[in-house]
């Protein structure tokens, strides 16, 4: 057997749980598209610039985290280690802002990111992530965050935790970071912390580590120093999200792990995953679009990690529904048998019945364990001893009932019965 491996920090995919990996996937996306948001896809790579200009030169991402390489061109590519960046590049370079605004954008994919590989936090996984770019409207900030919140409630999760905060924007940042930058020269911090502190200083209350953490106690924070307008904007998000339903916990020292955030700022938590329990978050960028040579337009999103919330999902026992992967399996015995099966399994799949039916010369035991195994509701036999009489038999794997049905009726029989 070949010793090759999946790269450290990377997993697969299988059967059977991909299934249910699929159908988390698909309910964090089905709010998006009956909101009216429009799918974008984007190069899973893009020049590094993209994400050094647009995440931000101070982040752990673009200074520890990035998969970077030169191309046989000479130029430097990083593989997307988040979406928001690629997304407001898109809108930028294909000016989709011309078509009015707000421009609502989704998206599915992988990212990467060379961590530490831990449970729940991974250098290949997958999110949902969503934008709605160029209108500053406290409502279509709680729009954002509440579709974040059904994504979650549609799985059935129930002990997570939306983290809400504001950082403030260009008119009340500069002040709070001189207030700031003040605390933090009194403290004991190591060098590469200083550096990060001079970058963007509100990084340092994001670091984990205890012996700083002990030191923030007393630090400004910037919820307590909004201008008059950002504080205006930040009530009013909050009275759309109490009249949509949507409960939150204020968390003044979020900072999440991008440079581009303003105002309106939240995390998506579940306390059934120890350390790593964020499983989403996102924010307002106001100043991405012109930071990557666009219009000077706001932006709001956020990403959902997909593989996080297959946890939450596991963590709390939920049995998400996930359909079984054919409804329909036809067992063959003998050579006449098999042509039939094969034309009444292609007709059952282009009359949209999952169907299937078994491969190689197995005998009744082998082949009634692959149907078992697809999870298949009903079960068609046909030996050769059926086709001499001209019938099949269809069998019910729920109750273990079976009757004979006309060869010339099995296609009819079966796909009027599985829907029941």
């Amino acid at each position: 057997m070949s010793e090759l491996r999946a790269p450290k920090g990377t997993f697969d995919t299988l059967p059977p749980t991909s299934a249910t990996f699929l159908a988390v996937r698909d309910a964090l996306v089905r709010p998006l598209r009956l909101a009216g948001y429009g799918y974008l896809e984007t190069p899973v790579f893009e020049e590094t610039a993209v994400f050094s200009r647009g995440v931000g030169e101070s982040t752990d991402v673009v200074t520890k985290e990035m998969y970077t390489f030169d191309d046989r061109g000479g130029r430097s590519l990083t593989l997307r280690p988040e979406f928001t960046a690629g997304v407001m590049r898109a809108f930028i370079e294909h000016r989709l802002f011309d078509a009015g605004l707000p421009v609502k954008l989704w998206s599915v994919g992988s990212a990467f990111r060379y961590e530490r590989p831990q449970a729940g936090r991974y250098r290949h996984f997958t999110q949902v992530s969503m934008e709605a770019l160029g209108v500053d409207d406290p409502a279509l900030d709680a729009e954002v965050v509440a579709l974040g919140v059904q994504g979650f409630r549609d799985l059935g999760l129930t002990d997570f935790e939306l983290l809400l905060t504001s950082l403030g924007d260009a008119t009340c940042r500069p002040q709070y970071r001189e207030k700031l930058v003040q605390f933090l020269e009194k403290l004991d911090l190591d060098e590469e912390t200083r550096r990060r502190a001079e970058i963007n200083p509100l990084r340092v209350l994001d670091d984990k580590r205890p012996e700083v953490q002990a030191q923030l106690d007393d630090a400004p924070l910037m919820v307590d120093h909004l201008s008059d307008e950002t504080r205006a904007h930040y009530d009013a998000v909050r009275q759309h999200l109490t009249d949509l339903g949507v409960t939150w916990t204020e968390a003044p020292r979020l900072v999440r792990g991008l440079d581009y955030y303003t105002k309106t700022t939240f995390e998506f938590v579940h306390h059934g995953l120890g350390a790593q329990s964020a499983i989403g978050g996102g924010g307002r960028y106001d100043g991405l679009s012109a930071a990557l040579g666009g219009p000077d337009l706001s932006g709001i999103g956020y990403a959902v990690g997909v593989d996080r919330t297959l946890l939450a999902v596991q963590a709390e026992g939920l049995d998400i529904g996930v359909q079984a992967g054919v409804q329909a399996f036809v067992v063959p015995l003998g050579a006449e048998a098999k042509r039939v099966a094969v034309r009444l399994v292609g007709q059952l799949r282009q009359a949209g019945v999952a169907a299937d039916t078994v491969y190689g010369d197995r005998g009744l035991k082998g082949a009634m364990k692959a149907a078992d195994r697809s999870g298949a509701s009903h079960v068609v036999v046909i030996g050769d001893r059926d086709l001499a009489e001209g019938v099949g038999q269809l069998k019910d794997m729920r109750t273990g009932e079976q009757h004979a049905v006309p060869v010339g009726e099995l296609f009819e029989t079966v796909r009027a019965t599985v829907g029941t």
